[in-house]
């Protein structure tokens, strides 16, 4: 995996604070092939003069704007946050850094790393969920976006709750993140997992996942 400096990281990722409230729209194939330029840029000001180049004769200017903000807000928090998973040494990164199923290993079990807010259409609150991880990994795994991300394979959820309501901005906190997802592997066992299933025109699929909770008061 790359080298990142996760101090630098952090400061160009609060940057992005004042755009990452609301996308403006779903996540789609359509907008992520116009915006894919994000995964190539690590400075903020440098991100901004691209979408501004790209996109400045457009009459949406800012709604694309926003969306390439937001995903590139989201993807480099992703980056920090399995650079420090990755970091440890009972965990493996994948040779491909975007395939679809896998981030990394884990003890030799494969998972795809997904951070998420607190969902808001989760019937029930944070306590409930900390105490019953599973009811919210299988809302999780059913309410997943339908485009090319979908997949019912093992996943480990970072959860962020931030208590005025704030979750989005936990994603840059990669300080506060860190030591958490460290006592996690720390205490790492295949028999601590999740299992899911799901009942497919296939079959039942089975899937091992498991919820970090990222908590700032």
């Amino acid at each position: 995996m790359e080298t990142l400096n996760l101090k630098r990281l952090k400061i160009q990722l609060k940057k992005c604070y004042p755009f990452i409230e609301n996308w403006g729209r779903k996540q789609n194939n359509s907008w992520d092939k116009q915006t894919n330029f994000i995964y190539k840029v690590r400075h903020f000001q440098t991100l901004e003069n691209e979408i501004k180049d790209r996109f400045k004769k457009e009459s949406n200017f800012e709604e694309l704007r926003i969306y390439a903000l937001n995903r590139w807000y989201n993807f480099w928090s992703a980056q920090g946050i399995e650079y420090i998973f990755c970091s440890y040494p009972n965990v493996k990164p994948h040779v491909e850094p975007f395939h679809q199923f896998i981030d990394f290993w884990i003890d030799e079990i494969p998972f795809d790393h997904k951070t998420s807010v607190f969902p808001k259409k989760y019937n029930q609150n944070i306590e409930f969920a900390k105490e019953n991880p599973t009811d919210l990994l299988k809302w999780l795994y059913k309410n997943q976006s339908n485009q090319k991300r979908f997949h019912l394979q093992n996943r480990l959820f970072l959860i962020l709750c931030e208590k005025e309501g704030k979750h989005q901005k936990l994603k840059s906190e990669i300080d506060f993140i860190q030591p958490i997802i460290e006592n996690y592997l720390k205490h790492f066992s295949f028999e601590k997992l999740k299992k899911i299933e799901f009942d497919t025109d296939k079959g039942i699929k089975t899937a091992y996942s498991d919820c970090i909770f990222i908590e700032m008061n």
